[in-house]
């Protein structure tokens, strides 16, 4: 049972592994913002029937209830062309329909001009309704491309520009005239221009920041899972020492007794002989698999924290880079070996090692309350144009830039490599957090190098429990 429990973890995490070879473009397909142009058409055309429903009652209660004057047949003929237009589309694709960039524009360009033709029977600019304008704009500034929502902005501009100056009368009790002054006509168009432009620029910016986040969440749970899988791998081995251990050992004690009761001197005897020996070098190899502190096949589920400090520097040994560990005096306080800590600590101690002149440095220490861990390199230290953007992902070295446009966060892009992506320090980061630490970087006073701090709380790391057990 033990082992058909550890397989069904394997094959979990296994099959995490293989949705990160195939990309994370494809696990971002359906993440909102992240996924551009990835719009459902039953959304815009209930948007629309809303819109319709709206426009209809307005109609309705300005000819018939208050008797205004206005061309009725052209302003329902306007109406029923959206009525028509929603009907057919709903006929022709499933509800699932998910429309691209370019199609979704097109839907809502033909709502901005539907809106525009109506407004353009009804007064232009001095019709109240104007202020409608802003709502296709800003639904593809939170769903499209910066390129789509461009496009959308400038035809509401072009189409408020054209109303402000040929419109029909606005409807107005018989009789009775209606005309506002130009100038205030003039910042009506200035208010609307400027509220589509900083609506637009808001909601995009808005849902780009949302895509990065979510595409950089993603990826710090593809390398969760790798992680995982690895611990997984130990957790399997351990069980399979335990349950062979008892048929080997029965196997070792019956060619034992097989070999007692042949001649010394018999073929047979050494065959026995050699079933023994074999049989028991399985079984301390399983005892080495099921203690894997006195081997070399793994690591303790707990280890002192300058063991697991030395574990992380030797993967940097051995190159042009110095790594040096300084502890603090006293007992070393025992810290789980949680692949969430394993997996950030060796991001953060890489990533100094790549940057560093000649040196890294790991400086650990404790007190009642905390753990510290502090990760210098002798290197040119974070650019200042990252330093406040440090935990974002996409954020990298080269100044001012992040390493992933948001044009390149569309369901079409390539993303199932990280390096070199911006994305090291904000896995880290989270890996870090995750195990209740808080990180902190900033440069060395003087300019001489890089500093990143990690506290943890005491219990964090060091507890009863490891930090994910902790949470539950």
């Amino acid at each position: 049972m033990v082992l058909e429990e550890q397989k069904s973890d394997i094959e979990a995490g296994t099959g995490l592994s293989r949705m990160a070879r195939l990309g994370r473009a494809d696990l971002l397909s359906g993440l909102g913002p992240a996924a551009y142009g990835r719009v459902r058409l039953r959304t815009l055309t209930n948007l629309r029937w809303l819109a319709i429903a709206g426009q209809s009652v307005t109609l309705f209660v300005v000819y018939f209830g208050l008797g205004y004057h206005l061309p009725l047949l052209r302003c329902a003929a306007a109406i029923a062309a959206s009525a028509v237009l929603n009907m057919a589309l709903t006929l022709a694709y499933p509800a699932t329909h998910r429309l691209t960039n370019r199609e979704a524009t097109v839907h809502l360009g033909y709502d901005v001009l539907q809106l525009a033709a109506l407004l353009y029977l009804t007064g232009g600019l001095q019709n109240p309704f104007t202020l409608m304008f802003l709502a296709p704009v800003v639904i593809a500034a939170g769903t499209l491309n910066l390129g789509n929502t461009l496009i959308l902005a400038t035809t509401a501009f072009l189409s408020i520009s054209l109303i402000s100056v040929w419109h029909e009368p606005l409807p107005w009790p018989p009789n009775e005239t209606f005309q506002l002054p130009p100038l205030f006509l003039g910042g009506i168009w200035a208010s609307l221009v400027i509220g589509i432009g900083f609506m637009s620029v808001y909601a995009w910016r808005m849902a780009s920041e949302s895509a990065r986040m979510q595409a950089g969440l993603a990826a710090t749970q593809l390398a969760l899972a790798r992680e995982h899988r690895l611990a997984s791998l130990g957790a399997l081995a351990t069980a399979a020492a335990h349950e062979l251990g008892t048929p080997l050992g029965t196997i070792a004690v019956v060619s034992r007794e097989l070999e007692r009761s042949l001649p010394a001197d018999s073929p047979e005897c050494e065959d026995m002989k050699l079933i023994r020996q074999e049989a028991e070098r399985c079984r301390r190899i399983l005892t080495q698999l099921s203690h894997p502190e006195d081997s070399l096949f793994g690591a303790t589920n707990r280890l002192p924290l300058g063991a697991l400090l030395n574990e992380i520097a030797d993967t940097q040994r051995g190159g042009d880079i110095a790594v040096e560990i300084k502890l603090a005096e006293g007992i070393e306080p025992k810290v789980w070996r949680v692949p969430e800590l394993l997996h950030g600590l060796n991001n953060f101690v890489a990533n100094a090692a790549d940057f560093a002149n000649s040196a890294v440095v790991l400086e650990a220490g404790w007190t009642d309350k905390e753990l510290r861990l502090v990760i210098v390199d002798d290197g040119p230290g974070f650019a200042p144009e990252i330093l406040e953007r440090l935990g974002e992902p996409y954020v990298t070295s080269r100044p001012g830039n992040y390493a992933l446009g948001d044009s390149e966060l569309g369901a079409g892009a390539d993303l199932s490599e990280h390096e070199g992506m911006g994305l090291g320090f904000f896995i880290a980061k989270t890996l870090i957090e995750r195990t209740g630490g808080a990180v902190k970087a900033r440069n060395r006073n003087g300019g001489k190098g890089a500093e990143v701090r990690i506290v943890w709380p005491r219990g964090a790391i060091d507890g009863a429990v490891p930090p994910d057990a902790a949470r539950l």
